[in-house]
């Protein structure tokens, strides 16, 4: 388009030139001593057209040639940074394609004129890690960090990276520890230390970084709550552990209310109450967390604990039939109840109402062992068997067929269920 309007302009130009020439109108005159020059005026302005254009392709001719060198010095200059360009490029593709070797080479080739060395650096420092040369990667590390000072972040953050990827929980946890003074808000720097920790199993520090981690949205919601429940569940675990009752009291109370009614809290916590004789205020926390948030592992916990007063017991636990009556959790809970208040025939009720609304192996070992009692052998033997089957996940395969001697009494029996017996009062009166 810009040819075509130079063609216009250059044609419109002749034209008016030649209509001018035509109209032969004006004449010039130059004398010099005895010589005179007389000519037509448009001649004259023709000439001075051409002689001005000579002068201008001349003058810059002269100055192209001056300026060869630096010209030349420029394009070299260019070559090599597009050949650092293509080094670059190639090299952090064969890192991507897990070429380690290819991958160095090409980043270090040309890292003396690229304009961007510390990404060669950083590229050459993680082919060295894959090669198992660690020397080699902290030499690079500190290369890139004195090829751009200003970026301290990025070289120690990439540092952290490789350390962790490494093994070397010490040394990330010391990096990480810096790149918090420098830049304490950085929310990858958050969730690295997040990591870290974890892998450490340092829940008190997790802990108090719970609140940063919340606050700049390093992990979702979901992500942060499942944290928050597993560091309270270790902490307390811990101190259960070690005996510890005043940092075990902290913890619990520390803990947000509605991880106080998480099942494997409320589990660690009564456990250890329990072993310590705090058997009422244990007793007490199971109804109340059954009551707000029903748990099976709770309400089996609540069968097997001894309360102080069975009467008592067995009236909560009976109170939530009204809303849980197909549990067979809670049945066998008030089954265990029952069986340590020595109420029998409403033991075997329970029992045999659990293992109608679910069969389990500890309801029918329960049930078999109160039905021996009772001398109810054949009915027992049926659960001890049906029990059997539901923990060894489906009847016991038999490749053999006995033929020995029968007998018609219960010593053989006696003897086989010995140790599937409990201690029970051998009277049992009626409810």
């Amino acid at each position: 388009m810009r040819a075509l309007i130079s063609a216009l302009v250059l044609l419109a130009l002749s034209v008016a030139l030649v209509s001018l020439l035509n109209q032969g109108n004006g004449y010039a005159l130059f004398g010099y001593g005895e010589w005179t020059v007389e000519g037509s005026l448009a001649l004259f302005i023709l000439l001075d057209l051409l002689l001005f254009l000579a002068l201008y392709l001349l003058l810059r001719t002269l100055s192209r040639m001056w300026s060869m060198p630096e010209r030349l010095q420029e394009w070299k200059k260019g070559r090599r940074e597009k050949r650092a360009q293509n080094s670059l490029a190639n090299g952090l593709m064969d890192l991507a394609a897990g070429k380690w070797k290819s991958a160095e080479q090409k980043l270090l080739k040309h890292v003396d004129v690229s304009d961007r060395p510390l990404l060669n650096y950083l590229g050459a420092a993680r082919t060295a890690q894959a090669q198992g040369a660690q020397g080699k990667r902290d030499n690079y590390l500190q290369l890139a960090y004195a090829s751009a000072p200003s970026e301290d972040i990025a070289v120690t953050l990439t540092q952290a990276e490789l350390q962790l990827s490494n093994g070397q929980m010490e040394q990330a946890l010391a990096t990480l520890m810096h790149l918090r003074q420098l830049a304490p808000r950085h929310a990858y720097v958050l969730k690295l230390l997040k990591d870290l920790y974890l892998e450490l199993e340092s829940w008190s520090q997790l802990q108090q970084l719970l609140p940063e981690l919340h606050k700049r949205d390093v992990i979702t919601q979901d992500e942060l709550h499942d944290l928050e429940q597993k560091i309270y569940v270790e902490l307390l675990h811990q101190a259960a552990v070690k005996q510890d009752t005043d940092t075990m009291e902290a913890v619990w109370h520390q803990a947000p209310k509605r991880l106080r009614s998480h099942g494997k809290m409320v589990l660690i916590y009564v456990e250890y109450l329990s072993a310590n004789g705090f058997e009422a205020k244990a007793e007490q926390l199971l109804q109340n967390t059954i009551s707000d948030n029903w748990d099976d592992d709770i309400v089996a916990l609540y069968g097997q604990m001894e309360g102080a007063n069975t009467t008592r017991q067995l009236n909560a636990g009976e109170s939530w039939l009204s809303q849980h009556q197909r549990s067979p959790v809670l049945l066998l809970a008030l089954a265990h109840i029952c069986l340590r208040g020595k109420l029998w025939g409403k033991a075997r009720n329970y029992l045999e109402a659990s293992i109608g609304a679910g069969p389990s192996a500890e309801a029918h070992q329960e049930l078999g062992l109160l039905l021996e009692q009772m001398g109810e052998q054949e009915l027992a033997l049926d659960n001890f068997r049906a029990g059997l089957e539901l923990a060894s996940n489906g009847p016991a395969s038999r490749s053999w067929q006995y033929d020995g001697p029968k007998t018609q009494d219960n010593s053989v029996l006696e003897r086989d269920t010995t140790a599937l017996r409990q201690p029970m009062d051998a009277a049992l009166p009626a409810d």
